[in-house]
């Protein structure tokens, strides 16, 4: 089945399983789009730190994080979050604030926001805590009756559980969904050329952008007259601005333009690069017949951590005399076929899948050595491994649409672990352009 352009733009060009699409569209509502982060953190009473579950409904994490600051007159580093969630979405998660005491907390009365004051800890929250989210999403909109969805979905589910889960693609949120410009800026850093890559994330102009967004790229990139483009730049597309800004004062260092941006932003440059990379060895992997849920001689595998996760940092060859005890370490969970995030110092592959590999990044013209990015030390890369496999065991229910008269509503629940995305799961059900599932 054929995927939508814009996923083979980001090296994602087939799909997993072999049935029908669905159709239909998620986010109709906010609460159609439900995550709860799952975390093995317990609070106490003492420490610090103030633990808090909050819950919101269609707010940005770093504009939530900004607001409290502000309400609480604290520094934003004060805050941290273990993940940041989706702002068109009900989520729970937990935050920390550093030295304040629960009943600040009486002071926010922010609209679709809830807190709770769960205790407190020598600890803040962080990355760490996180070790997946559960969802609860609700497709509508579908054009089938809730018989033919029920069918539909049974068998696209018995197809998931029977090869072990879907690929772990990097989903389109990671090189931006309507402008998938990320991986191509990366590839121009990758390649030192500061200029070009500047200049495609200022002015590369996409088809599903507003017109006269697309009109302000075009005059640009045509002329790179960053004065005269800075009237008609929309405000809201400030990292654009700030970039040109610094053009202006400081003509030719298009380095320095990255440097104006916030340090999570400019380093996903490099990763959305990697992701793309990553995306295309596993879609080969795929193609050539290689199964995702049992290793073949070469492949190299990473092991279960203490949070029952895959951890990358440590890997093993497969090879002949070890293949058999490895695929039962896989069929119990402890063990995760791997495929390479490539960096300047990445673990590659032997044997067939070292080949994908080796083949993969030749045809890409990949220099492993342009990962360590010299003039700006906080972009390179050693490079990492990631499982190919997302293991996942969805589950389903199917009714009328209420909000789309002779229509139906499916309404999947699954877990996933952290760094995994819900549309590489929904894309294998709905089939549909990922702007519907965004």
């Amino acid at each position: 089945m054929e995927v939508p352009e814009i996923e083979k733009q980001i090296g994602m060009n087939l799909y997993f399983t072999d049935t029908e699409g669905l159709g239909g569209q998620i986010r109709q509502e906010i609460e159609d789009f439900i995550v709860k982060e799952i975390t093995n953190r317990e609070e106490g009473k003492e420490g610090k730190y103030l633990i808090l579950e909050l819950t919101k409904r269609d707010w940005d994490t770093h504009h939530m994080t900004r607001t409290l600051a502000k309400i609480l007159q604290v520094s934003q580093k004060r805050i941290s979050v273990a993940g940041t969630k989706d702002k068109r979405a009900l989520t729970t998660q937990k935050i920390s604030i550093f030295d304040t005491d629960a009943s600040e907390i009486e002071k926010i009365h922010l609209k679709d926001i809830e807190l709770k004051v769960l205790g407190r800890s020598r600890k803040s929250v962080e990355l760490g805590d996180l070790w997946g989210n559960d969802f609860i999403i609700t497709i509508r909109n579908i054009e089938n009756s809730p018989e033919e969805t029920g069918s539909l979905l049974k068998k696209t589910t018995d197809e998931i559980l029977a090869q072990g889960g879907v690929p772990n693609f990097f989903g389109v949120q990671r090189f931006g969904s309507v402008r998938p410009v990320t991986h191509l800026v990366g590839k121009d850093i990758v390649e030192r050329n500061f200029e070009k890559a500047a200049l495609r994330y200022i002015a590369d102009p996409f088809p599903d952008e507003p017109e006269e967004t697309k009109k302000a790229r075009q005059f640009v990139k045509e002329t790179r007259d960053y004065k005269e483009g800075l009237k008609t730049y929309p405000l809201r597309l400030g990292h654009e601005r700030a970039m040109m800004n610094h053009l202006i004062a400081n003509p030719e260092d298009y380095s320095g333009a990255f440097r104006v941006l916030p340090q999570n932003l400019y380093r996903m440059f490099v990763h959305g690069y990697q992701s793309y990379i990553y995306n295309i060895i596993l879609c080969r992997r795929i193609e050539r017949g290689l199964p995702l849920n049992q290793a073949v001689d070469g492949d190299l595998v990473c092991f279960r951590n203490e949070a029952g996760l895959p951890d990358s940092s440590k890997t093993e060859i497969v090879t002949s005399e070890t293949v058999n005890a490895m695929n039962r370490l896989i069929k119990l969970g402890r063990a995760f076929i791997t495929a390479p995030l490539p960096g300047f110092k990445t673990a590659f592959a032997s044997g067939i899948p070292g080949e994908i590999e080796s083949e993969v990044l030749k045809e890409l013209e990949v220099s492993l050595e342009g990962f360590n990015i010299e003039e700006f030390p906080e972009m390179s890369s050693k490079g990492t491994r990631r499982e190919v496999l997302l293991q996942v065991e969805p589950k389903f229910e199917v009714s009328e649409d209420e909000l789309n008269p002779g229509k139906s509503k499916a309404v999947l629940e699954f877990m996933l672990p952290k760094g995994s995305y819900a549309t590489t799961v929904l894309r294998e059900y709905m089939k549909v352009d990922p702007l519907q599932m965004s």
